[in-house]
């Protein structure tokens, strides 16, 4: 099973000159706990996690327009759309990452949660079980 095949095709992203405060608002209004960063060209520049925007808490003086690229992780962690999901699970398991974006021509297309992933254990599962009845 491919990237592409369990991928959220819809993605909600934001560009690096978002202010914080409507990077968090998105957050929020969204129930999600990160976005990937891209540029005009649906680049993929940067990821912004809850975990990134923590760091604010450690502020002074902070400013509500203070935009999103001061806080973002730049060095992003992707996987193209014919990466196997079997080497994101194993980075999943690696990693403490929630999520990773997927990129086709170097273009944000999707994203893998570990949500998405559960999908595929439970597909295994299902899987497993109807060859085991057939046997």
């Amino acid at each position: 099973m491919l990237a592409k095949d369990i991928m959220t095709k819809n993605v909600v992203s934001i560009r690096s000159d978002t202010p914080i405060l409507k990077a968090i608002d998105l957050l929020l209004e969204k129930k999600i706990s990160g976005l990937p960063v891209v540029d005009e060209q649906m680049s993929l520049v940067g990821v912004l996690s809850g975990k990134d925007l923590l760091n604010i808490l450690f502020i002074k003086d902070i400013d509500i327009n203070t935009p999103i690229e001061r806080f973002m992780t730049q060095e992003v962690i992707k996987f193209d759309v014919n990466d196997s999901v079997i080497d994101i699970a194993d980075l999943f398991l690696k990693k403490f990452i929630r999520r990773v974006p997927i990129v086709e021509n170097d273009k944000l297309v999707g994203i893998i949660s570990r949500g998405d992933m559960l999908k595929v254990v439970v597909a295994t599962i299902l899987d497993m079980k109807d060859k085991n009845k057939g046997s």
